[in-house]
């Protein structure tokens, strides 16, 4: 079920699962928090306050857009999954005047902000769903309908084992050609690269802020930072496991587009 216009909302709850198992030297996490991310405080401090002190932001749009022209550029039907405020899917709008998008989170104040910032069209669908239960795709009938899926620093959310689930659903809602383009918060090779990722952010949170408010101090940004509510909902993985498990289920041309420490881009096509 979606909403389109008037903006009806179907809910589903969420759920959690045990941790499994450990392989080599990577620990399976597969315990899901109750997320935090469907309070308004926390959405917005994420859309006000984080989200524009991404490092490198202009670059991945940049880079999305040149994947999808170059891998998939007649693209008709978009997913943009865990949107948020929809910033992906309305890159893709702007870009590719022929496409309709479906914007899918489960985060009611993010869909509110999402509203606010698209028109009601038949070029776009919004739908309320919570991907962390595979029932989701059952508001799909259409097996194989979109010619993209994009999702942007939402996935990471997920346990382990529910991520390799969900990226074989999201493939098999792929036309033929239809490419999987993943934004994502990855995991660190090592602790010391944690840490300077860690502070590579904060430098670029200090910028960010004290661009608005001059008078802010970098140790109170990195407290805040250190000490954000939604730590514990980060379940990061490699990206070489995550890209393993995309060849694993069928995905070609499977590989890392762009990464900076932790931020990401990777994913694949279905031929």
């Amino acid at each position: 079920m979606y909403f389109s216009g008037n903006y009806n909302y179907l809910e589903y709850t969420t759920y959690t699962i045990k941790i499994v198992s450990k392989k080599g030297d990577y620990y399976m996490d597969d315990h899901r928090y109750d997320s935090r991310w469907t309070t308004e405080e926390l959405s917005k401090s994420y859309l006000e306050g984080v989200r524009a002190a991404i490092p490198l932001v202009q670059t991945q749009f940049d880079l999305i857009v040149k994947l999808v022209s170059g891998l998939n550029p007649d693209i008709k039907t978009v997913m943009d999954l865990g949107c948020g405020d929809g910033v992906l899917g309305r890159l893709i709008l702007d870009a590719f005047p022929e496409c309709h998008v479906d914007f899918v989170d489960f985060s009611r104040p993010m869909l509110d902000a999402l509203k606010t910032k698209i028109e009601s069209t038949d070029r776009t669908s919004i739908y309320k769903l919570d991907y962390s239960n595979p029932d989701w795709v059952n508001d799909f009938n259409d097996k194989s309908t979109y010619d993209l899926i994009i999702s942007g620093f939402s996935i990471h959310h997920q346990p382990d084992s529910r991520k390799r689930q969900l990226y074989d659903e999201l493939y098999h809602l792929l036309n033929h050609k239809g490419l999987f383009l993943h934004l994502e918060h990855v995991s660190s090779a090592s602790p010391a690269l944690n840490e300077i990722f860690d502070d590579y952010f904060i430098d670029h949170l200090f910028i960010y802020h004290q661009s608005v408010n001059p008078a802010v101090d970098r140790d109170e940004i990195a407290t805040k930072y250190y000490n954000r509510p939604d730590k514990m909902e980060n379940i990061l993985a490699p990206i070489d496991i995550q890209c393993q498990w995309l060849r694993d289920i069928g995905f070609s041309d499977v590989d890392c587009y762009f990464k900076v420490f932790e931020l990401s881009i990777f994913g694949g096509r279905k031929l």
